[in-house]
C-alpha cells in the first residue's frame, strides 16, 4: 500500500508538474520583433518581421487558444491602404505554416539542392524570389500545429477540428488581426497549399458573408477537391494525364511520345481522358470488349503500364499500384507528393509502397530549419515543440462545400480572382483535377477571365525546385498585380 500511494504520488506531481510547464509555455500573446532585409529582382527590400502569438476568443470574450504567426511588412512604404496583404495556410489537416514559409513565397528559404533534397547544414539562405517586394505576407500555424495551442482544455475539440469549425475560428481571427494591425483599406489575398485550399476556400465566403471583408484574391496551391464532386468514372479517368507525366519524367513511355516535351503530350491525354476514357467507363460492363483491349492498348501507350495490369484492373489503375508498379522492374518506387522522388521497399512485390519517399525527404530538411530559424533569426524563444504535424484528429469533414462557397464568393465580389498553381509530377492533388475544379466552380463560363491555372515540372510543393520556385513566385506577383483594379474602377458588372 505504501508503494502504491507513492506510486500515486509521484504520478500527480508529475501531472502538476506537466501542467505548470505547459501554462508557462504557452503564452497567449507574445511576440518577438525583429528587422531584415532581401534583395529582390535586384531591389533591396527592408522589413519588419513580428514572430509571436495571439489568442482564439470565444463567444464570452475569454481566451480558448493561441495561434503563432509570423508577419513581415516592407518597412519603405508609406501608404499601407494600396499594399496587398496576403494570409499565408498550409494544409494536413494538421500542418504547420513552415512550408511555404521557409520554402516559397517569404524571405528566407530552405537549403536543399537545385531539385528540392535534402542538404545538410541544415538551415536557410535568403530568398531572392520571396513575394516580399509586392505584398506584406502573414503566416498562420491554426490550432495544435507549429507553436499554436488550446489553452482552455474544457473547450471541446470540435471547436476547432473539422472542415466548417477551422474555417470560422480562423476566419474570425484574421479578421482580429487585420483590424489589429489597421489593414482594412489594404488589398487582401488568402493562399492555401494542400488541405489549406479547403480552408481558403471556405474562408473567402466566411469572411465575405459574416465580416464583410472582401478580398482580391485567393490562390490554390496544389488544390484539393474542396468538396466538389468528381466521383465515379470521373475520379477513375481523371489521373490518367498525371500517369502520363510521372511516366514521361521516368522515361519509361515509347520512344515516339518520349520523343515529345511535355507541353505536347499533356493536351493529347487530358483530350483523350475527357473523350474517350470517362464515357467508356461510364459504360462499365456494357463496354464493348473490343473497345475495351483497345482502350487499356492506348493506355498503356500513355502510362508505360502493361495492358495486363490495365485490364486487370478494369482500365482503373489505383494511384497507390500506381506508385508501386511503374518502377518495379527497378526495385524502385515513386513519390505520392511528387514523383519525381524514387524510393526502395524492402520487397518488390506487394500493392503499394512501404512510404513515400518525397513526404520523407522533405521532413528531413525542414523540421530543423524551422527550429534553427524560430530562434536564431525570428528571435522567438519557446520550449514548446514546433509541430510539423500536430493532434488534429478525428477531424469532422462533414458538410463540405468550400469549392461552392470559393464560387459563390467570386460571383458576389466582381473584384475576386482566384489563382490555380499545380504540379504535373503531384500524385497527391494532381493537376488535371485542379483544372477538373475549375471548370465545376464556373459552369456557366462567366468568371473565366478571373480564373487563372498554371502549371509546373515538379511536385506537390512545386517550390521546391529551383526553376519553379522563381517562376511560381513570379506567377504569383503578376496575379496580385493584375487583380488590383485601377483607381476609379467600381466592383460591378457590366
Amino acid at each position: 500500500m505504501k508503494k502504491q500511494l507513492l506510486t500515486l504520488a509521484l504520478v500527480l506531481l508529475t501531472m502538476s508538474w506537466s501542467v505548470a510547464q505547459e501554462k508557462r509555455e504557452i503564452k497567449i500573446e507574445s511576440s518577438s520583433v525583429t528587422n531584415g532585409e532581401v534583395t529582390i529582382k535586384g531591389q533591396r527590400v527592408p522589413y519588419k518581421a513580428t514572430a509571436g502569438t495571439m489568442p482564439v476568443w470565444n463567444e464570452s470574450g475569454e481566451p480558448i487558444a493561441s495561434l503563432f504567426f509570423t508577419y513581415y511588412e516592407r518597412t519603405d512604404v508609406t501608404d499601407k491602404a494600396k499594399r496587398p496583404l496576403v494570409y499565408s495556410f498550409n494544409g494536413g489537416p494538421g500542418s504547420g505554416s513552415l512550408w511555404m514559409h521557409l520554402a516559397y513565397t517569404g524571405p528566407y528559404k530552405l537549403n536543399i539542392d537545385e531539385e528540392g533534397y535534402p542538404l545538410q547544414p541544415y538551415g536557410v539562405s535568403k530568398n531572392p524570389h520571396s513575394i516580399l517586394d509586392v505584398a506584406d505576407i502573414v503566416y498562420i500555424d491554426p490550432v495544435n500545429t507549429g507553436y499554436s495551442r488550446i489553452v482552455d482544455k474544457e473547450t471541446p475539440r470540435s471547436t476547432f477540428f473539422g472542415i466548417n469549425a477551422d474555417i470560422k475560428y480562423l476566419s474570425d481571427w484574421v479578421k482580429t488581426f487585420t483590424t489589429r494591425q489597421n489593414r482594412w483599406q489594404s488589398p487582401k489575398y488568402l493562399i492555401g497549399e494542400s488541405y489549406g485550399t479547403t480552408r481558403v476556400a471556405g474562408m473567402a465566403h466566411e469572411l465575405q458573408n459574416s465580416h464583410w471583408m472582401y478580398l482580391n484574391g485567393v490562390i490554390l496551391v496544389s488544390p484539393t477537391g474542396m468538396g466538389l464532386d468528381r466521383s465515379g468514372p470521373v475520379m477513375k479517368a481523371n489521373y490518367l494525364p498525371y500517369y502520363a507525366a510521372t511516366s514521361w519524367y521516368h522515361e519509361v513511355l515509347p520512344s515516339d511520345l518520349q520523343a515529345k516535351d511535355l507541353d505536347e503530350i499533356l493536351p493529347e491525354v487530358e483530350a483523350y481522358t475527357l473523350d474517350v476514357l470517362i464515357p467508356a467507363l461510364s459504360k462499365g460492363g456494357m463496354l464493348d470488349p473490343e473497345e475495351r483491349k483497345q482502350i487499356a492498348k492506348k493506355m498503356a501507350y500513355y502510362t508505360g503500364l502493361s495492358e495486363k495490369v490495365i485490364l486487370e484492373h478494369a482500365l482503373a489503375v489505383p494511384t497507390s499500384y500506381y506508385w508501386k508498379e511503374l518502377m518495379r522492374d527497378k526495385g524502385l518506387t515513386v513519390g505520392r507528393l511528387d514523383s519525381r522522388y524514387r524510393g526502395i521497399d524492402q520487397t518488390d512485390a506487394g500493392e503499394r509502397y512501404d512510404y513515400d519517399p518525397a513526404l520523407t525527404a522533405w521532413n528531413h530538411a525542414f523540421s530543423p530549419a524551422m527550429n534553427y530559424y524560430a530562434k536564431n533569426v525570428l528571435k522567438f524563444d519557446t520550449d514548446l515543440t514546433y509541430n510539423l504535424f500536430g493532434p488534429v484528429h478525428p477531424w469532422d469533414r462533414s458538410n463540405e462545400n468550400t469549392g461552392n462557397q470559393l464560387a459563390q464568393a467570386m460571383l458576389q465580389n466582381p473584384y475576386m480572382h482566384v489563382m490555380t498553381q499545380s504540379g504535373y509530377y503531384d500524385g497527391g492533388t494532381d493537376y488535371f483535377n485542379a483544372k477538373y475544379n475549375m471548370w465545376q466552380m464556373d459552369p456557366s463560363g462567366k468568371m473565366q477571365d478571373r480564373l487563372h491555372f498554371r502549371g509546373y515540372r515538379s511536385g506537390h510543393m512545386m517550390y521546391l525546385r529551383a526553376e519553379d520556385l522563381a517562376t511560381s513566385n513570379e506567377d504569383i506577383r503578376e496575379f496580385i498585380k493584375n487583380s488590383l483594379p485601377a483607381e476609379g474602377v467600381p466592383a460591378k458588372y457590366w
